[in-house]
């Protein structure tokens, strides 16, 4: 058994069966740990919500650009109904 560092549930491991570099899950918080020794087994949290949280920022800016778009074609919109 080895406990996962980012919420410290215990994940079911045998020593045995596992190997240096395997990624398991967590089953309560779903990170994934990362096996950086096999006896005793020790894991490390892989740390990906960096790489995630820049995504999203990239995200964020591509819906921002669309909603200027749309907002360019109301006011087109609003300007051919004036004439």
């Amino acid at each position: 058994m080895v406990r996962c560092p980012k919420c410290a549930v215990e994940v079911d491991v045998d020593e045995d069966e596992v190997e240096e570099g395997e990624i398991l899950s967590c089953p309560e918080c779903d990170a994934e740990l990362e096996v950086v020794q096999t006896h005793p087994v020790k894991v490390n949290v892989i740390n990906e919500t960096e790489d995630d949280e820049d995504d999203e920022d990239e995200d964020d800016e591509d819906d921002d650009d669309d909603d200027d778009d749309e907002d360019d074609d109301d006011a087109e919109e609003i300007d051919d109904d004036a004439e």
